[in-house]
């Protein structure tokens, strides 16, 4: 299938599996999340799928899963680009800490707001509406011609900078995306018309 998209959540990080806000800091997979990755790949293979080339942010941990991905593919020899474009949301003054403890210091419905709100960013941070302003510029400039063209692409990425894009290739409006998650390691698979639109999509993971 030409002008197929396959966005995957990183695996499971160590921060992930501790409760804590990571943002743009750099833990490594978990076990579980190495797992995941290799999962991931193994869904792609046997869906028949291959890819032209591959995108995704400048942490490990979406770098680890895509490798990880390429290798169960036997496709790791395909273009990667990496951008901090796709890296996930910075929650700022959040970053590095327990989302408990977060909630303690600020109060759980802020805490809530912050974190699932589209508009109110964290101390310091990101709104998802912030994220979605650096990654659909990237995916309309960078991605997507290669999709017009023809090509299959992947990108692993992270929970937010890969909503603000389901956002759009769904059609989802603030309120929608907000509720809209995406698992660890669950691969999406979106294939466009010549025109852009998404004619298909499919979660690959159930």
């Amino acid at each position: 299938m030409d002008r197929t998209l396959v966005l995957v959540r990183h695996g499971q990080s160590e921060w992930n599996l501790k409760n804590l806000f990571t943002g743009w800091e750099d833990p490594d997979l978990t076990e579980v999340g190495v797992e995941e990755a290799h999962s991931a790949g193994k869904t792609l293979k046997a869906a028949g799928l291959s890819f032209d080339c591959a995108f995704t942010s400048e942490l490990t941990r979406a770098q680890k899963t895509l490798d990880i991905m390429l290798q169960e593919l036997g496709q790791t020899g395909i273009p990667i680009t990496r951008d901090i474009a796709l890296n996930e949301r910075d929650y700022g003054d959040l970053s590095g800490l327990n989302k408990a403890d977060a909630a303690v210091n600020w109060g759980e419905e802020q805490v809530m707001i912050w974190r699932r709100s589209f508009d109110v960013a964290p101390p310091g941070g990101e709104s998802l509406r912030d994220t979605l302003a650096r990654t659909l510029p990237y995916y309309l400039r960078v991605i997507l011609p290669e999709l017009l063209g023809g090509k299959n692409v992947l990108v692993v990425a992270h929970g937010n900078s890969l909503r603000a894009l389901v956002m759009v290739l769904e059609g989802l409006d603030k309120d929608g995306i907000i509720k809209r998650e995406l698992a660890t390691g669950a691969p999406q698979l979106y294939r466009l018309a010549p025109d852009s639109r998404v004619i298909e999509h499919r979660d690959l993971s159930v």
